[in-house]
């Protein structure tokens, strides 16, 4: 938002300085000819002045006309330009020695100097030779001999020392601008670059997140639907090698009983292809409820805790955390016999995370072994998935003292 505003105002400061430039001559013409008109009776009491200063302000006027046109075709600065600056330096300069109150005119090329002439040396040239007319009429007229050229050569340094000044101070603040300039360019680079590696690591994402959960419901088939099946078509083996009555009872009895089994577990795999929690909460209320039910379910007393302010997360992010979480409360009542549990959520400014602490029995993280193929989903799986959106896992345990599981990812909020 700063950002815009800056280069909004800039924008609107290069169109007013471009409007000025424009405008300038116009305007200083006009002052210095209304002003040598109301002085003409003193300062041009001849006619043929009267009408040689009236023939160059037409002139200059036409020749203003003319450059509003076509100088926005011959932008310069180039050779249409220096001829322009000339020609209406030397117009500024005759109807100064006319009347001084022209030097107005002549004061207009201070300022498109940098616009029109090309090179440094030669815009402190044509600086230079501005300041001329104008210590003339500071003088009263241009002293061709006597004690007046010591103070017409005084005015001449004046001014330039002043100019100089001025048009050192103009550069540095230019300067500055442009270094702004730049700045806020790289940053509107480096804020479209960062909008291009969120949305590239969302995809990333979303991708490894659907490949997890395929590898993570082949688990689940293989240990739970797989099994539950090899075990109906055990038993009704049994019952087709069998003609008595209470075995082949038993025998579908057990079928049946794994056939709900196998329902219950295909259904529940279904469900939990995506956090329920998530479809009606925030994650910090589907977390809160999922330690709450966990706790109801195992017994085993469970506090949920959230630090900082609450962000609306984007999707992944939520998902990978409230994963994490349950898989780990599912190690928990596994594993860990413990008698307390805490999951803590925890909001930074630019990074979220989730803390799971028991007080079981804890183990050895050197120990544990290598996830198999057909294994569940254990701490190398967490692991995985907090890597997957750019994030981290790391586990605290010792046997006897319990365990720590942290997950850290980046804050990324919802679009």
């Amino acid at each position: 938002m700063h950002t815009e505003q800056v280069t909004t105002a800039d924008s609107r400061l290069d169109r007013r300085q471009a409007a000025f430039q424009r405008w300038a001559p116009y305007f200083l013409l006009g002052l210095g000819t209304l002003l040598a008109a109301a002085s003409s009776g003193v300062l041009m009491p001849f006619d043929d002045q009267r009408k040689a200063a009236l023939a160059l302000v037409g002139t200059a006027l036409v020749m203003q006309l003319w450059w509003s046109w076509s100088g926005r075709i011959h932008r310069g600065p180039n050779a249409m330009s220096v001829t322009y600056y000339v020609v209406r330096w030397a117009i500024g300069f005759a109807l100064t020695i006319l009347n001084g109150f022209f030097a107005f005119y002549v004061v207009a090329g201070y300022y498109d100097a940098d616009e029109l002439i090309p090179g440094r040396k030669r815009r402190r040239l044509a600086l230079f030779a501005c300041t001329i007319p104008v210590a003339g009429a500071q003088t009263g007229g241009f002293p061709l001999h006597g004690a007046g050229w010591p103070v017409f050569a005084g005015l001449v340094v004046a001014n330039n020392v002043l100019l100089t000044v001025v048009k050192h101070f103009a550069d540095q603040q230019e300067a500055r601008s442009q270094a702004r300039a730049d700045t806020i360019t790289e940053l509107q680079q480096a804020h479209a670059e960062n909008a291009a590696l969120q949305a590239q690591l969302l995809v990333q994402a979303r991708e490894a997140g659907i490949a997890d959960e395929r590898r993570r419901l082949a688990a689940e088939i293989h240990d739970t639907i797989a099994q539950g099946l090899t075990g109906i078509i055990a038993q009704l083996q049994a019952v087709a090698n069998t003609s008595d009555p209470d075995v082949i009872q038993d025998r579908v009895g057990r079928a049946s009983e794994l056939a709900r089994h196998s329902l219950g577990e295909a259904r529940r795999s279904v469900q939990n292809l995506a956090p329920a929690g998530l479809s009606y909460d925030g994650l910090p209320e589907a977390m809160r409820k999922t330690v709450d039910q966990w706790s109801a379910r195992t017994g085993v007393p469970a506090e949920f805790t959230l630090t900082g302010a609450a962000q609306h997360l984007h999707g992944e992010f939520a998902a990978t955390l409230l994963r994490i979480t349950q898989e780990a409360l599912a190690n928990v009542s596994k594993h860990a016999a413990a008698t307390r549990v805490g999951v803590t959520l925890s909001f930074m400014d630019d990074e979220v995370t989730v803390d799971i602490r028991d007080d079981g029995k804890g183990f050895d993280p050197l120990a544990v072994p290598a996830r198999s193929g057909a294994g569940g989903f254990g701490l190398e799986g967490m692991r995985a998935r907090a890597e997957r959106i750019a994030g981290s896992l790391t586990v605290e345990a010792e046997p006897g003292f319990g365990t720590a599981i942290s997950a850290h990812v980046p804050l990324v909020r919802h679009a």
